[in-house]
């Protein structure tokens, strides 16, 4: 049996707002838009995608899967998602040379150093 990663499913109550920040926050594409859902791209049509999808529940726990991300300037890139809405989040990670950030409603992931 062969597995292809499809996508990453983001569960959401604000759809369109939270999908929409993804796609920015990544400089990816929208590539299906709906009031239950919207899946976002990288634009050179790789696989895995994101689909947030619309659930009636907030957030109220810590992930038990996180994206963790590679910039190439992580200060930079920490500033800049947070101008965007994202905020720093303490999850008992200590001093790290990662930054853990949550989108807007709350969804943590890694911001990792730079390679």
């Amino acid at each position: 049996m062969t597995l292809t990663w499809e996508q990453v499913v983001i569960d959401s109550e604000d759809v369109i707002s939270q999908g929409h920040w993804w796609a920015d926050a990544l400089g990816w594409q929208i590539i299906d838009e709906a009031d239950d859902g919207i899946e976002i791209q990288n634009p050179d049509g790789s696989h895995p995608t994101i689909l947030v999808l619309a659930v009636p529940e907030a957030k109220t726990v810590k992930n038990r899967l996180h994206l963790d991300f590679v910039p190439d300037d992580q200060a930079a890139e920490v500033d800049r998602l947070i101008s965007m809405g994202a905020t720093r989040v303490d999850i008992g990670q200590g001093e790290q040379c990662w930054v853990v950030l949550a989108d807007p409603e709350g969804n943590e992931f890694c911001v990792l150093s730079a390679r």
